[in-house]
């Protein structure tokens, strides 16, 4: 199956992947938001769906997501932003994020063929196990989407290759253990764990998690294949909520900035 994401790969350069929670602070500002993500460098960009106990995410996302959710943020609304980002770069990859629970209040069925029909190329589910995932994934593939998943520290080789039956498009790894947004990689544990998932598999590597600015980004696309950037991000728009142009101009800078750690 080859479609945005596995394309986005084919050229050996190195990936700027970013997190924005959708609706975050308010949905025409976060579509303001992800049009200057988009124009500023990102290759592929994931999208958070809002969710009231997000917990894999630090204190930065879970208040990003409360902020959405408090302007009656929902997957319509996310959808619709996804639909938006597409009409702005028709080839650039978009990846939805979030929790399992989400999708299945919504429908498994219904839910994919929306993605569908938005433009979204992939999704990212933090707590589907692959014991479980059955369902969602007979769904993705009869769409063609990709299921990312998530590779971390302690994943052994064994739980490392039944992960691999249904990965596609590319590896998200979690390069440190604990929550989103806190301490940074360590690099020599990331150059071994990168190392060893290369063994098993074709599949591009992306790091996220405690990748906080352009040094990070350069120091991990010397050894994956791109990085995630989402917390420092946020922040960036947590701490400019009463002044949209200085958070949208801060967001350009610093999206040119992790665009030039790439270029390793």
């Amino acid at each position: 199956m080859t479609n945005l994401i596995s394309q986005a790969f084919i050229n050996n350069e190195k990936k700027l992947v970013t997190f924005v929670t959708g609706g975050d602070p308010d949905f025409d500002t976060s579509l303001e938001i992800i049009k200057t993500i988009i124009k500023n460098g990102a290759d592929i960009i994931e999208i958070g769906m809002p969710f009231s106990d997000p917990m894999a995410d630090g204190p930065t996302i879970q208040l990003s997501s409360n902020r959405a959710i408090s302007k009656g943020i929902d997957l319509e609304n996310i959808f619709l932003l996804a639909a938006e980002a597409k009409k702005i770069k028709n080839d650039l990859p978009i990846i939805l994020m979030g929790y399992y629970n989400l999708i299945l209040y919504f429908g498994i069925e219904r839910f994919v063929k929306k993605c569908k029909e938005n433009g979204v190329d992939g999704l990212i589910i933090v707590d589907l196990q692959p014991e479980e995932d059955e369902d969602l994934i007979n769904e993705l593939k009869y769409y063609q989407i990709d299921l990312i998943r998530l590779i971390t520290p302690t994943t052994n080789e064994q739980r490392l290759k039944m992960i691999l039956n249904n990965a596609s498009g590319f590896l998200y790894y979690v390069s440190v253990m604990g929550i989103t947004g806190q301490k940074s990689a360590d690099l020599n544990e990331l150059e071994r764990s990168v190392s060893f998932i290369k063994k098993h598999t074709n599949l591009p590597v992306v790091p996220g998690f405690g990748i906080k600015n352009s040094t990070d980004v350069k120091n991990i696309c010397k050894i994956a294949d791109g990085a995630v950037v989402g917390s420092s991000i946020i922040k960036i728009i947590e701490d400019n909520l009463t002044n949209k142009d200085k958070m949208l101009s801060k967001i350009k800078n610093f999206l040119k900035d992790l665009k030039n750690g790439t270029r390793v």
